[in-house]
């Protein structure tokens, strides 16, 4: 809708017009009901006179428009923006209004618990959408203080990102009175509102200054909330980024909450995170979750200084906040918890391999993205922005030196303290610092897109030494960049049954080709690990010898971080259709039982599903997905009683179990007639079950019903909604579809776990919905919010591997009209994939 999605170009010439924004007053009114509340606002600003420009406001009603004294009228406002004529060079803006709860995560969501039914508000603002709540120049060059007044039941415990002044009782509802904040960007405000119960501690930080620090959930979740876990990964955060950065936390307290049908990890509210309430575990958990909390703890507390304390002036220097606090929270993790151990493998499993699939769709991007407006911008929260910048940071650091990188971080925050900046703020301290020119680094590496891939040449003396070693450097069609790279050479010989590094070989790669004259003459070793360390971001392709010792003996290789980038090299190459699928399948089944790091058992276990499920030649699918699936479950008999691999593993099988027997075997385990030493069938696991029996035809819903009855609970809800969608009949996919796409009745999590089992079962149920999807998905990306129109966009892209489907969503994207370029992104990385798998489907039959 015009106004909805603010340009580059209109944010410009508004900060022209409105040269400083002083403060907000906004006093909400929550005790009115369950479709709006009242919000009045007094914005006090700056500007250029007799101008006229415009305040975002995403209003159900306006009842007034008070402008230095003088009442505008109503119809300034047209729901989406209040039009400012002859502004004054000193202003005062009062605006009265009733604005919508949502229960899309955006704004300010409104929950009822089914538990006891009670009431949970939070607010969601990044990007756009503190203009759900209050009128405001919505965009991160217009920072302000923000003093917040809520009016709330009695009850409830309201959080802002300041601690309270006061709080005034009034009958059965409190004011609550909040200092005001410095200046921040609207975006990382916050209201929380509700019965929220509560744990409270402290810190005491660098500067001696006490930092009260609170845990939130919902107190029909409070059983499960291990505050002190938090709290001890919230303390190592503080001491490690103070330390580092040489610069005291700069708000008051902090304060964590566990809310409700939260759509992302965490949100980095100034003195107030956010977290999704996944991250308190009721059922058992695999310590791969139980590490990216710790991880994502860590990443918004880095937010604190990158992106809270200094904020980028638009988007598309987004990479200052979240590539900083992503590389930021492993380098905390790896240097001063007890997940030290495994951080920069968890690093290669997860974040390395988000980046290099992100980076080889057609919708890639550079790290420094060209962002045209707040679409672009809501698009851009990917593996580029994220996982591609951290590990980029990863090389910078390495290349500049830790000491360098993070002095002048130290006068970076000093010179931008509470204020804006671009690329060449940064670029200019770190320059100054470490004495290298930073700025064709910049070029290559954060203002071009692409990943290159580097392989080795190798040539062997007939005494059985390297008589050459070179690195060839390639890049993709369309991204003809090659970059410079700082990376280690692993040598691995077979040793007593472990492959082990026998030498290491630190080199700079830059070109096309770089030879290694100091591997000349050293014994030519089983595996040649190129970017051993994972120092470096590129594709790697092994040598013939070196890929036959990884297919065979990857499980040997006593390093986790080496591990990692063996699994990482040979999943490309099986994506780009170098290697079979099935040897793929094989490659993981013969060795994710010697796998230690838990995130890369998760991983690769996904990448074992995408393969059988998209990568496979349709001529021996069907009996490759079932053999995969009986060794899973041998795998899992196999494995330590009460291990985090026998847990995986269950879990794996039970996703891709479809046989009568492997059904048989499942219905077992429900039961209780087939028991895993170890293994407990809690809640959640007992409700995964389910979704797979519901999937394979083995429930109805009055099955899945009484389940819910059980268990009648936010997750269990979603449980339910997963299981009703997986049955694999045409009436529940209908039900499902009508739901999801037609009426848009679902919350914004019931909808994303059911959209989750819409593609579950039998694929020929669903394969009449491929063209409903082209027909539908312009409309549904009108006219409903960023998050729900991006679950069904990317949820329910069809998954039929056909090149007619291909061509179908070619024939689509021809037709999409100019201003629909981030439906089209979305879309484009749905055919991407597909493409993708018909390649590597080609490949798997040859």
């Amino acid at each position: 809708m015009p106004g909805m999605n603010l340009t580059r170009a209109e944010a410009e010439q508004r900060a022209s017009l409105i040269q400083r924004v002083d403060s907000y007053t906004i006093d909400l009114d929550l005790t009115r009901g369950e479709r709006v509340f009242g919000s009045r606002t007094v914005v006090r600003f700056d500007a250029v006179p007799g101008q006229e420009t415009f305040i975002d406001a995403i209003t159900d009603t306006v009842h007034s428009i008070v402008l230095n004294g003088e009442n505008l009228p109503v119809d300034c406002a047209d729901g989406l923006r209040i039009t400012l004529p002859s502004l004054a060079q000193k202003n005062e803006l009062v605006i009265e209004a009733d604005m919508l709860y949502t229960n899309t995560g955006e704004g300010l969501h409104r929950f009822v618990d089914p538990v006891d039914g009670e009431v949970y508000l939070y607010s969601q603002f990044e990007v756009p959408d503190s203009r759900r709540v209050y009128p405001v120049f919505e965009q991160p060059d217009l920072k302000a203080e923000f003093e917040f007044r809520v009016k709330a039941p009695a009850h409830w415990v309201v959080v802002s990102n300041q601690p309270e002044t006061s709080v005034d009782e009034q009958a059965d509802i409190k004011v609550w009175n909040f200092k005001p904040t410095p200046r921040i960007s609207s975006y990382i405000t916050a209201i929380i509102a509700g019965p929220y119960a509560g744990v409270s501690s402290s810190l005491t930080n660098s500067q001696g200054r006490e930092i009260k620090l609170g845990c939130y959930a919902r107190k029909s979740l409070m059983e499960y909330l291990d505050a002190d876990e938090i709290f001890h990964i919230t303390r190592q955060g503080f001491e490690f980024f103070e330390e580092q950065f040489k610069t005291p936390y700069p708000f008051e307290k902090y304060d964590q909450l566990f809310v409700p049908e939260f759509n992302a990890g965490a949100m980095e509210n100034a003195g107030a995170v956010t977290f999704l309430e996944s991250y308190i575990f009721r059922s058992k958990v695999t310590e791969a979750i139980i590490e990216r909390r710790a991880i994502t703890v860590l990443h918004e507390l880095a937010h604190m200084w990158f992106g809270d304390l200094v904020t980028m002036k638009w988007w598309n220097d987004l990479w200052l906040n979240e590539s900083f606090a992503e590389f930021m929270s492993t380098l905390a993790l790896a240097e001063n918890t007890s997940f030290a151990p495994e951080a920069w493998a968890t690093f290669s499993a997860s974040e390395k391999t988000w980046a290099y699939n992100q980076d080889q769709l057609s919708s890639t991007h550079p790290i420094v993205a060209p962002i045209r407006d707040l679409q672009d911008v809501q698009v851009n929260f990917d593996g580029i922005t994220y996982a591609k910048g951290a590990s980029v940071l990863r090389q910078l650091v390495a290349w500049v030196g830790q000491e360098n990188f993070m002095a002048a971080l130290k006068v970076y925050f000093e010179k931008h303290a509470y204020g804006n900046t671009v690329l060449d703020d940064l670029l200019t301290e770190l320059e100054a610092i470490s004495g290298r020119d930073l700025r064709a680094w910049s070029k290559l590496w954060l203002e071009t897109a692409g990943v290159n891939t580097l392989s080795t040449e190798v040539e062997e003396a007939e005494d059985g030494t390297l008589a050459r070693l070179a690195l060839r450097q390639t890049f993709a069609e369309g991204y003809e960049t090659l970059r410079p790279h700082r990376l280690i050479l692993g040598f691995y010989s077979m040793k007593d049954g472990a492959l082990t590094r026998t030498h290491r070989l630190e080199i700079d790669v830059d070109g096309e080709l770089t030879e290694v004259p100091e591997a000349v003459g050293l014994a030519r070793p089983d595996l040649i690990l190129v970017n051993d360390e994972d120092l470096a971001y590129a594709k790697i392709r092994l040598d013939e010898r070196s890929r036959a010792t990884a297919v065979t003996h990857l499980g040997a290789i006593d390093s986790s971080v080496a591990r990692g980038v063996v699994w990482g090299s040979l999943w490309d190459t099986a994506r780009d259709g170098q290697m079979p699928a099935r040897q793929f399948v094989e490659l993981v089944l013969n060795n994710i039982g010697a796998e230690t790091n838990s995130t890369a058992v998760r991983t690769q276990l996904t990448n074992l599903e995408t393969t059988l499920r998209a990568y496979l030649n349709p001529a021996h699918a069907e009996s490759v997905r079932q053999q995969a699936a009986d060794r899973l479950w041998e795998l899992a008999q196999q494995a330590e009683a009460g291990s985090d691999k026998q847990f995986q593993l269950v879990g794996a099988f039970a996703r891709l179990a479809h046989t009568d027997s492997q059904l048989d075997t499942l219905e077992a385990l429900m039961s209780g007639n087939t028991q895993l030493e170890g293994l407990e069938i809690d809640t959640d696991l007992r409700w995964a079950l389910l979704i797979s029996l519901s999937a394979g035809g083995r429930r109805r819903k009055t099955d899945i019903d009484a389940a819910l009855a059980d268990d009648n609970t936010a997750t269990g809800q979603q449980s339910a909604a997963t299981a009703r969608a997986a049955i694999p009949t045409a009436e529940a996919k209908a039900e499902t579809w009508r739901a999801v796409v037609e009426t848009g009745e679902l919350s914004n999590n019931v909808q994303r776990a059911a959209i989750l089992g819409f593609y579950r079962g039998n694929p020929q149920v669903t394969a009449q919905y491929t063209e409903r999807y082209f027909e539908s998905v312009e409309k549904v990306w009108r006219e409903r919010s960023h998050e729900v129109s991006t679950q069904i966009i990317t949820g329910l892209f069809p998954r039929v591997y056909t090149q007619q489907v291909l061509d179908r969503a070619e024939d689509y994207l021809e037709t999409l009209p100019e201003d629909a370029a981030a439906l089209k992104r979305q879309v484009a990385e749905g055919r991407d994939a597909l493409a993708r798998a018909l390649k590597v489907q080609a490949a798997d039959m040859a």
